[in-house]
C-alpha cells in the first residue's frame, strides 16, 4: 500500500466516503466495479477543468492534479456516453463528469470537446488494504421497511431529455410549496452524481435533499432494474413518510432513457404519483413527449414546464394541442403553481384536445 499525496481532492461522487477511511492505494489487479475509488492524475485537460466536492464547491484542476475518482457509467446526450472498463488493462480513463465519475467514452456530442484524461495510479483502499467502493457506504438507512399509506404527496418531474429544464421546474415546485408553508423534501433518483440540482432545491426551501449518490451510486446508468426501484423505495421510506408533506422528485434525462422508462413503468412508482410535471425544450418536443407518455406509459401530466415555458410563442403553440397548464419555471407564479400542486389527485385526463 502506498500513501496518497497531500492535498488530493475527493469529488462529490464519493459523497458517502469519510475521508478518514482513505489510507492509501494499491496496484490495479482486477477490472473495476461501479463505485470503486481510484487514485489518479490528470494528464490532459479536456471538456472538464474542475471537480465538484461534497459541499458543492468547485475546484479548478490542472494537468498534474491528483485526486480520488470513482468508476461509473454515464448517459448524457449533450456530453458523453461512457462505461467502466471491462478489464484491468487500461492505461488511461476519461473524466465523464466534474463530480469525479470516470470510465471510457463510447460516444460524445459534437457540442463538447474530448474528455479530460486521467492516469490511474491505483485503487484507493482502507486500513485493511481492501478497495473502497461507494456502494458499501450508503447514508440512507430507512427506519421502516414497509411503506405506510397515505404518504407524502409525490411531485414527479420528468422530461424529453437532459437540459430540458427538469431541475428548474423541480426547484419552482419546491419554492411554490415552501412559500405556502408546506414541508417539502426533494430527491433526484436517477442520473450522474452532481450536487447542484438538489442543492438548488434545498435553496428553494426543501428541508431535506438527497439523490442516488447518498446510497453510494456514482451514477445509475446500466444498473439493474431492481436497483433502480430500490433507490426510489429507500428514498421514499426515508423522506416521504408524513402524509402532510410533499416530496419533489426528478428523474434524469428523457422518458425514453433506460432507467427513467423502467421506473415510469414500475407500479411502485406509478401508485405514488400525486402530480406529474413534464418538461421540454420546445413546444414540438412537448407535443411529441405527451404522445409518448400517453401511448408508452399511459400517463398524462398535470402541468408542462421546462425551457419551452419561457417562450410565449412556444406556449401559444402548445395551447393549440392541449389544455394542460404550462408554468414558467424561471419566473414562477407561486400562487398558480401551488393550486396545481395542492389540488387533490384526479383521474388522468386526455392529453390532446
Amino acid at each position: 500500500m502506498k500513501k496518497l499525496d497531500r492535498g488530493y481532492r475527493i469529488p462529490s461522487a464519493a459523497y458517502t466516503i469519510p475521508r478518514k477511511l482513505i489510507k492509501g492505494y494499491v496496484p490495479i489487479d482486477r477490472a473495476p466495479k461501479i463505485g470503486d475509488l481510484i487514485y489518479g492524475q490528470v494528464t490532459t485537460l479536456g471538456q472538464h477543468s474542475s471537480l465538484e466536492n461534497s459541499q458543492g464547491r468547485i475546484h479548478t484542476i490542472h494537468q498534474g492534479t491528483k485526486a480520488v475518482f470513482i468508476f461509473g457509467n454515464r448517459y448524457a446526450p449533450d456530453y458523453y456516453e461512457g462505461l467502466i472498463p471491462d478489464s484491468k488493462d487500461f492505461e488511461e480513463v476519461d473524466l465523464l463528469a466534474r463530480s469525479g465519475v470516470v470510465g471510457k467514452v463510447l460516444s460524445k456530442s459534437g457540442k463538447v470537446i474530448s474528455p479530460t484524461s486521467i492516469k490511474p495510479l491505483g485503487y484507493v483502499c482502507g486500513a485493511d488494504g481492501e478497495i473502497l467502493n461507494t456502494k458499501d457506504f450508503s447514508i440512507v438507512k430507512p427506519k421502516k421497511v414497509e411503506k405506510k399509506f397515505p404518504r407524502a404527496k409525490l411531485i414527479l418531474v420528468v422530461g424529453t431529455a437532459m437540459n430540458s429544464g427538469k431541475s428548474a421546474a423541480g426547484t419552482a415546485c419546491v419554492y411554490s410549496l415552501s412559500v405556502h408553508e408546506k414541508e417539502v423534501r426533494a430527491s433526484k433518483v436517477t442520473g450522474t452524481a452532481s450536487l447542484k440540482d438538489i442543492l438548488s432545491m434545498n435553496d428553494a426551501g426543501a428541508t431535506y435533499y438527497s439523490d442516488f449518490s447518498f446510497l453510494g451510486y456514482p451514477s445509475t446508468y446500466m444498473i439493474e432494474e431492481s436497483e433502480a426501484t430500490d433507490i426510489f423505495n429507500k428514498l421514499d421510506l426515508r423522506y416521504a413518510n408524513n402524509k402532510d408533506n410533499y416530496w419533489v422528485v426528478e428523474f434524469a434525462d428523457g422518458i425514453n432513457q433506460r432507467e427513467t422508462a423502467l421506473l415510469l413503468q414500475s407500479p411502485e412508482v406509478r401508485e405514488r404519483i400525486h402530480k406529474l410535471i413534464f418538461c421540454a425544450a420546445d413546444s414540438f418536443g412537448a407535443i411529441g413527449g405527451l404522445e409518448v407518455l400517453k401511448t408508452k406509459f399511459n400517463l398524462t401530466p398535470d402541468a408542462i414546464s421546462g425551457v419551452c415555458s419561457s417562450s410565449p410563442l412556444h406556449i401559444k403553440e402548445l395551447s393549440e394541442y392541449t389544455n394542460i397548464p404550462v408554468f414558467n419555471s424561471l419566473s414562477v407564479n407561486s400562487e398558480e403553481l401551488f393550486k396545481i400542486l395542492s389540488t387533490p389527485r384526479k383521474p388522468r385526463r386526455k392529453t390532446v384536445k
